[in-house]
Order: structure tokens, then C-alpha cells, then sequence
């Protein structure tokens, strides 16, 4: 159980650094099936899609996040910037339960590992600059 404890923010990291790669990668290259989506969550995508820069966008940010969190560079960094990718991740899959189980895990894996780095985090709650 010790050992379980200590592989596991390496594992979650890993993890969540290979799905954002994997997933951010395919947003240039598309080798995996996405199906359009209907109703709310497709007039929302759709109106992200018209603006012609977000999806590229996104997806170079997922792809140098994921990389960041793999190679364990700035991983407190890698997951502030996640966090509204996570958020959105969530939200999007409350409209389209497909994917539900997936988004989830990445919320798990998110929240766990930045409680396992909550340290680095300390500085930005100090309610006074001192300059």
C-alpha cells in the first residue's frame, strides 16, 4: 500500500499528461473519431469552431501541457493552466454524456495531483505583495 502511495502522483501525472498529449495531438492530425455534437453542446461547439482560432489553439496548449506534465516541467504551472481546460471538459460532458466516465478521471487525476503539489500553490494565496 506504501508503494501505491508513492508511485501515485507520478502515475497521475503521467496519465493526465498522456491524455492531453494524445488528445491535443489529435486536434492536428485526427486519428480518433470524434462525432459531432447535437443539440446545446453543438451550437456551442460550432461557435467555437467559427472562430477559426480556438480549436488550434487548444489543442497546441493541450499538446505543450500534456509534454510539460510527461517531462515533469513546471507541473504546478502545467496544471494551472489545465484547469479551465479541465472545467470545460467537465461542463461540456454534463451536456453530452458521452465521455462522462473519461472526463471524470481527468478531474480526478487533476484535483489529485494539484493537492499533491498544493505546496506550490501557497504563494498565490498571500493576501499582501510586499515589494
Amino acid at each position: 500500500m506504501n508503494t501505491l502511495i508513492r508511485f501515485a502522483p507520478t502515475a497521475a501525472r503521467l496519465v493526465l499528461g498522456l491524455i492531453f498529449a494524445i488528445f491535443g495531438l489529435n486536434g492536428f492530425l485526427h486519428f480518433i473519431p470524434i462525432p459531432p455534437a447535437e443539440g446545446a453542446a453543438g451550437s456551442f461547439m460550432g461557435g467555437l469552431a467559427a472562430t477559426g482560432y480556438f480549436f488550434p489553439m487548444l489543442a497546441l496548449t493541450q499538446v505543450f501541457v500534456g509534454a510539460a506534465l510527461l517531462l515533469n516541467f513546471l507541473a504546478p504551472l502545467a496544471l494551472v493552466v489545465l484547469a479551465p481546460i479541465t472545467v470545460h471538459i467537465f461542463a461540456y460532458h454534463t451536456l453530452v454524456p458521452d465521455g462522462f466516465g473519461m472526463a471524470v478521471l481527468i478531474v480526478v487525476l487533476h484535483v489529485g495531483l494539484a493537492w499533491h503539489l498544493r505546496e506550490s500553490y501557497r504563494p498565490l494565496f498571500i493576501n499582501k505583495v510586499t515589494s
